[in-house]
């Protein structure tokens, strides 16, 4: 294969196989060493801060564990393994991209990307599915509700994610150029067809198929929840709390993660059709502007821990300073009440359902 490359702004005359296109066309990507470290830095700062604050809470304040307690700790692992490995990627991309640095270290950066990626995806998931089982199903709730099988759910999450995301240690590596080396966040050229086959299971499974389920589940629980209810002439606070983390997740998957994997799959795509460099480019620009938006889930994903009820928020007012008694603060589980609430008012069983969210 040639090694000169075209200008963006040209076409490409000749028919190419494969993936030839994309390595055919000069991108022009100077916008990229100012948006990623930027942005990557932000989410440096808010991720490590955010996420250092919920591991905070979930081991040393909070006594007692439920299920949507378990599902979240394992979400502040996966965002505080990734926040942790931008500091690499602010220093590539600042440096033109240039990496000084092992091709393991290479690899293991993009590997914390995508597992943080999807990980986040389902553990996001099994959050929604608890929540749907409390409110569509309450009774079903209590045995496939407990902390027992959420503990079982999390380590089948980290075997899917790290399964899954394995063959990237195999695909990632680094090329030299004449003013640097390049750590490639897909794969060699001749390994770019099998990379492409990869990504589009991975999508599918990891992407598709949970982010169907979500909407499934969030279309039933918004009809529950927007059920009339007997004696109330308007919505509870339980059950505007619980709309308002199905806006949240919502969000959260049509801000960070659709819109990665709408221009990854195009600009995938692209590169092995013959298009040209003109709307290749275009295509690449969308990309790269995107992957910042997934990194972003790390500190978004601890806005859903503060939003899951007032007493978390509780426990983050008085993080500085502790209490003065010096014990842990207990959460009760999901599925039995709010002490504070029922002594205060005895409610209605509507009420009382609402509670357990």
């Amino acid at each position: 294969m040639e090694s000169a490359t075209i200008p963006w702004n040209q076409s490409v005359n000749v028919t190419l196989n494969g993936n030839e296109v994309g390595y055919k066309c000069k991108f022009d990507e100077d916008f990229k060493y100012v948006l990623l470290p930027v942005s990557y830095g932000v989410v440096c700062v808010l991720g490590l801060c955010l996420n250092a604050l919920a591991l905070y809470i979930f081991l040393c304040r909070i006594k007692t564990w439920n299920s949507a307690t378990t599902f979240m700790f394992n979400l502040a692992i996966s965002d505080t393994l990734y926040v942790i490995s931008l500091p690499l990627l602010i220093y590539y991309y600042s440096h033109g991209d240039h990496w000084p640095f092992s091709i393991t270290l290479c690899k293991l950066v993009r590997f914390l990307f995508y597992t943080n990626l999807y990980g986040s995806i389902l553990f996001l998931l099994c959050i929604s599915m608890h929540r749907f089982l409390g409110v569509c199903f309450p009774l079903q709730s209590l045995r496939w509700g407990s902390v027992r099988y959420a503990r079982r759910m999390a380590a089948v999450v980290w075997v899917i994610v790290i399964s899954c995301q394995s063959p990237m240690l195999y695909f990632v590596t680094t090329s030299s150029r004449p003013d640097g080396v390049t750590c490639h966040d897909t794969s060699a050229r001749h390994l770019f067809d099998d990379f492409i086959a990869y990504n589009s299971i991975i999508l599918v499974l990891l992407f598709v198929v949970p982010f169907l389920i979500i909407l499934v589940c969030y279309t039933l629980m918004v009809r529950q929840l927007l059920r009339p209810t007997m004696g109330q002439s308007r919505l509870s606070r339980s059950k505007r709390k619980s709309l308002r983390m199905i806006i949240l997740v919502l969000v959260v998957f049509s801000l960070c993660f659709l819109p990665f994997h709408v221009t990854r799959t195009l600009y995938y795509t692209f590169r092995s059709l013959d298009v040209n460099c003109y709307s290749l480019n275009a295509i690449n620009i969308a990309y790269k502007v995107t992957r910042p938006l997934a990194s972003a889930n790390s500190f978004l994903d601890p806005v859903l821990y503060f939003l899951a009820g007032q007493r978390f928020v509780r426990f983050a007012r008085h993080v500085l300073p502790p209490p003065e008694d010096g014990h842990k603060m207990v959460i009760q589980n999901p599925n039995t009440l709010d002490s504070g609430r029922t002594r205060s008012s005895p409610g209605t069983s509507e009420d009382r359902k609402d509670a357990q969210l």
